[in-house]
């Protein structure tokens, strides 16, 4: 047997009758059935799920494994079990619930080979839930994670480079149980020689079961601070300070960590909202950078900036406003070349919080009318040339 061009990974827990769909859509491929093997792992399902994909096994066109284990209590165990059978030129981790689109895997197949990259990413959308849309702008056939907005999806739903797996011994972390998924996909685009977007064409639908089981096992808050912590530890470790770094943490700190002082904060009882800033505090005081505050919009960056100075006495009067949804008032100085939104506790002295912190970034700056953009680099531009004249005036004076 030849090798095969991409190995399908499905992990499946009480998937049934989303398994059903899932499977045609496997069997639905284009590409010739065989260059692909499916391998499917039954984490101990009671539902019917592991006869499901024996029979299918039986009829597939496709080379089709089937392994039956007791339940490991996450997606992670199954999908490196999995990865550890595949033979595969590529893998591709399906989940059960989800569906593959038509010529899926021939297009990014037929990506990866063209421009030989180490990862797709296929168009995904959502049935009956939401899904990720910022990177979805148009086909490229080449970029990297500092070039695009592919952080925003780490998903494991992708295509990856197997060499590229083996050779770093990438696995997914057992020991998350949120976020594991992130983690995985994070390293792959740090480590890859290049990703590729497929845009044009749907390669995944995001399922949203009736019964809410789609949904990521929520479990206690302080996993999302694991997930958040691991994350950010991994892009620390690939990452040099600067930048480049500065970039990749926006998507932990307003993903993973923001959420936690949204709108549910307001709900916490005193002693979850203690715990809440007691496990932010690390994170914060390691991975909280002006840099990375300065990419935020301004009531993201203002809460965070409460959470890092410990501040909870005036966090909630801010979460409030932010549920609210109200518009702050924009508060227009420098001739217009600066745009402070005047969330709660604005130039309030007993606050003490900087005016940059309310400061907005141009791309938030820009819905407001009179904000004369490039105000800041102009006006150094100003002081460079006055300082060059007054240098010059002093150079050709004559000597008295």
């Amino acid at each position: 047997m030849t090798q095969p061009d991409v190995s399908v990974i499905i992990g499946a827990y009480e998937a049934m009758p989303y398994l059903i769909e899932c499977l045609s859509s496997v069997e639905a491929q284009t590409i010739d059935p065989e260059r692909v093997e499916v391998i499917a792992v039954d984490d101990g399902s009671t539902d019917g799920t592991g006869e499901y994909l024996e029979e299918f096994a039986e009829r597939a066109p496709m080379h089709v494994l089937v392994i039956r284990q007791e339940n490991s209590g996450g997606p992670s165990g199954p999908r490196n079990v999995g990865l550890s059978k595949a033979t595969g030129r590529y893998v591709f981790f399906l989940d059960a619930d989800d569906r593959l689109g038509p010529e899926a895997l021939e297009r990014m197949v037929g990506m990866a080979d063209r421009a030989g990259t180490d990862v797709v990413l296929g168009k995904v959308e959502g049935v009956n839930r939401s899904a990720p849309k910022s990177m979805w702008g148009k086909t490229v056939e080449r970029t990297d994670v500092f070039s695009s907005n592919i952080k925003f999806t780490l998903s494991a739903q992708k295509l990856f480079r197997r060499e590229l797996l083996d050779r770093h011994g990438m696995r997914f972390d057992e020991s998350l149980f949120t976020g594991e998924d992130a983690l995985f996909t994070m390293e792959a685009y740090l480590r890859a020689d290049g990703v590729s977007v497929v845009a044009d064409h749907t390669c995944y639908y995001l399922v949203g079961r009736d019964d809410g089981k789609h949904v990521t096992k929520s479990g206690s808050y302080a996993l999302r601070f694991d997930s958040a912590r691991a994350l950010m530890n991994l892009i620390a470790e690939h990452v040099p300070a600067g930048g480049r770094r500065d970039q990749l943490m926006v998507r932990p700190l307003t993903v993973t960590l923001l959420p936690q002082f949204g709108p549910k904060y307001l709900t916490d009882s005193e002693e979850i909202r203690r715990h809440k800033f007691e496990l932010a505090k690390p994170l914060l005081d390691a991975h909280w950078t002006e840099g990375a505050a300065q990419r935020l919009r301004v009531h993201e960056r203002l809460r965070l900036h409460l959470v890092a100075e410990q501040r909870p006495e005036l966090l909630i009067e801010v979460v409030k406003f932010v549920k609210a949804k109200k518009q702050a008032a924009a508060l227009l100085e420098r001739k217009g070349r600066r745009v402070y939104l005047a969330y709660p506790h604005f130039r309030d002295r007993a606050a003490g919080i900087p005016d940059s912190v309310y400061l907005a970034e141009p791309r938030e700056a820009r819905a407001f009318p009179g904000y004369r953009e490039g105000g800041a680099h102009t006006f150094v531009r100003r002081a460079v040339r006055k300082a060059r004249r007054v240098l010059t005036s002093r150079e050709v004076r004559p000597a008295a």
